[in-house]
């Protein structure tokens, strides 16, 4: 099965596109990327693009993570149009909203070039104290390279 993909549109200027890899488990019995895995390629995109500047490498230390410690409050997507086969594919990532203590960014799964989408949504992040589990403010460092994320600046 093959659908038709969703009209081409101009890539935006502002955030950044990060590959991803549809492998063939990835795919439901109909041959369709399952829905429960487009947030997971969403969140493996956040991961490299994060590690790649240097915020990593923590892994079950919740006082190393810093403001990796966080929750999610609130996740939306929207599927529109299916990913019918294994490939290269792409996650464009911004941010919306920086706030002090939580973040919104958005996403966008779509083709390798960014020039159609798959499927969009946002996801509500609050980060952390380690110790209390509160909500505590964003770090300086993580504040700077989260601006040059911002949709507004694009």
């Amino acid at each position: 099965m093959t659908a038709e993909a969703p009209p081409a549109a101009r890539v935006p200027t502002y955030g950044q596109l990060v590959p991803v890899t549809v492998h063939f488990d990835d795919l439901d019995a109909l041959g369709l990327l399952h829905n429960a895995r487009y947030p997971v390629m969403v969140e493996r995109a956040w991961t490299a693009l994060w590690n790649e500047r240097g915020f990593g490498g923590f892994e079950g230390d919740w006082e190393a993570a810093g403001d990796f410690c966080n929750a999610v409050k609130e996740l939306r997507i929207s599927y529109e149009a299916p990913v019918d086969r294994p490939g290269a594919y792409a996650v464009h990532l911004w941010l919306e909203r920086l706030g002090n203590t939580g973040l919104t960014y958005g996403f966008r799964f779509c083709s390798a070039d960014g020039l159609v989408t798959y499927a969009h949504g946002t996801r509500v992040l609050v980060r952390l104290d380690a110790g209390t589990l509160r909500p505590t403010p964003w770090s300086e460092g993580f504040r700077a390279l989260g601006r040059e994320l911002l949709r507004s600046r694009g």
